[in-house]
């Protein structure tokens, strides 16, 4: 059966690469890495679960205005709906080949990210619900997986200052990519965290949260004494300030510039340097 274009569309395989921050940072965390499973993992996670979790998401909420990472969405079928199932199914088969655990923070996942769009419960309708479920799921939850698995003695010793430091960048970025849909979420009945804070207090909640987990990334990398690390990170994170304090400064002024165009641009630019910068950390403690 050949995917239809919608479905492929909505799908949206290239926003994984904005999740891929969190996979990479508890990969330079991991003191043995199993190369198969590391490469098992990013598969089920990028190519399965966050596409899956996509097109649930779309199916439900049938957007006709811009979404993440599509200006002009198309409208999805049933054809989406059953292909999230089966890559939930796959998802899960897969997980169970690598570990019990592994299952069930899988079905985790899945069981929330659907419970986040499903019409009939629909915690993306609470602000502070909905922002938990997201960055719970996408952040913490995400990073014990990650951290699990590709570990070579498949450990449950994680890192709580990990998990807590993916969780709030995640809870530092999530708000942001809500910031320019407030009237189609509205219309949909859906009140997120960057409807609640207002344009504005959308940008200082995420500069709070950023600063708090960079503090606890400072925080971890000196009690390893590795700081050059830390400044590593620092150094590559520079042009997401430089863009997110100009940008901040425009919506100030003006509103309207709270739109798609920088929120993409923000997007794009926050995920390379992040990537690039936990890549090299990768680099540096597995080389």
């Amino acid at each position: 059966m050949l995917l239809q274009r919608s479905t492929i569309q909505l799908l949206r395989f290239k926003f994984s690469f904005f999740l891929l921050p969190v996979y990479l940072f508890a990969l330079s965390l991991v003191p043995q890495i199993n190369i198969g499973r590391a490469a098992l993992v990013f598969f089920l996670l990028h190519f399965l679960i966050y596409p899956s979790s996509n097109g649930y998401n779309s199916y439900m909420d049938r957007d006709e205005a811009s979404i993440g990472g599509i200006k002009n969405p198309l409208q999805p079928t049933k054809q989406l709906f059953l292909t999230s199932v089966l890559m939930d199914v796959l998802a899960c088969v897969i997980a169970l080949f690598i570990s019990p655990i592994t299952l069930v923070l899988v079905l985790l996942y899945l069981v929330f990210s659907r419970l986040y769009s499903y019409r009939g419960i629909r915690l993306k309708r609470y602000p502070i619900i909905g922002f938990l479920t997201v960055i719970l799921n996408q952040g913490g939850t995400t990073f014990f997986l990650v951290y699990h698995a590709v570990s070579s003695n498949l450990t449950l010793t994680i890192p709580w200052d990990g998990v807590l430091i993916s969780t709030l960048l995640i809870g530092g970025f999530y708000p942001i990519t809500q910031i320019y849909q407030h009237e189609q979420d509205a219309k949909d009945g859906v009140n997120t965290i960057s409807m609640m804070l207002g344009k504005r207090g959308t940008f200082i909640f995420c500069v709070v949260l950023y600063s708090i987990s960079f503090g606890l990334l400072f925080f971890h990398f000196y009690q390893l004494n590795q700081m050059n690390s830390f400044f590593v990170v620092q150094i590559l994170f520079a042009p997401v300030i430089v863009y997110f304090l100009n940008w901040f400064m425009q919506v100030w002024k003006d509103n309207t510039k709270a739109d798609f165009d920088h929120t993409m641009k923000m997007n794009w630019l926050a995920s390379t340097c992040t990537n690039i910068a936990f890549g090299v950390l990768i680099f540096l403690n597995h080389k």
